[in-house]
C-alpha cells in the first residue's frame, strides 16, 4: 500500500513565514566571538526595506560580536502557550550579516525616526548615549519550521524562494 502524499502549498508557507516575525518587537540573537565563544541574546528591532535594525550598546557581548564577525543568527519562535505542540513550535531562523550604520549617515536618521515612532520618547534618551550603535541585520538565507515534517529552506533575492526540505516527512524508528 502506497502512502498518500499531501501537497504543500508553498505560497501559504511563504505567507506564514513572513507573518511570524511581524508578531514580535524584539528578535532573538545568536552571535559568536572571533574566538568562537557563542552568545545568545535579544534586541528590540525595527524593520526597513526587508532588513532588521537594532540599536545596541557596545557594553553588550552581541555588539562586540557584530563588530568583529559581521554575522548573526536571528530567531523568531512561536510562544509556547500558543503552540499546538512544544516540540513543533513554528519558527523562523535567519542567517544574517551585520553592518554598523554611522551616525552621520542619512539611513541612520531615517531608521532612528522609525525607532522613535515604534518605541517612543525612550529612544531619545538612548540616542544620546554614545556607546549605542545602529546595526543593520540583513538576512541572507534561512529556514522556516511549520511543524513536524514541515521544514523549509528560505533563499533567493529578498528571501522569496521557499522550498520544502523533506517532502517525505520524518523517518520511522529502527526496528
Amino acid at each position: 500500500m502506497q502512502e498518500k502524499k499531501t501537497k504543500i502549498d508553498l505560497d501559504a508557507m511563504y505567507q506564514e513565514y513572513t507573518d511570524l516575525p511581524e508578531k514580535f518587537d524584539s528578535l532573538l540573537l545568536a552571535t559568536v566571538s572571533d574566538a568562537g565563544v557563542p552568545n545568545a541574546s535579544y534586541a528590540p528591532f525595527v524593520k526597513y526595506n526587508n532588513d532588521y535594525y537594532v540599536f545596541i550598546s557596545e557594553l553588550s557581548i552581541h555588539t562586540g560580536n557584530f563588530a568583529k564577525t559581521g554575522q548573526a543568527s536571528v530567531l523568531f519562535v512561536e510562544d509556547e502557550d500558543k503552540a499546538k505542540h512544544l516540540f513543533a513550535r513554528k519558527r523562523v531562523t535567519l542567517q544574517c550579516e551585520t553592518i554598523e550604520i554611522a551616525r552621520d549617515n542619512e539611513q541612520h536618521k531615517l531608521v532612528m525616526a522609525l525607532f522613535r515612532s515604534e518605541f517612543g520618547l525612550f529612544m531619545e534618551m538612548l540616542e544620546k548615549n554614545r556607546d549605542f550603535h545602529l546595526y543593520r541585520v540583513r538576512p541572507l538565507k534561512g529556514a522556516y519550521v511549520a511543524g513536524f515534517g514541515r521544514a523549509f529552506k528560505i533563499e533567493g533575492d529578498e528571501l522569496k524562494h521557499i522550498r520544502h526540505v523533506n517532502d517525505m516527512g520524518h523517518r520511522g524508528s529502527a526496528a
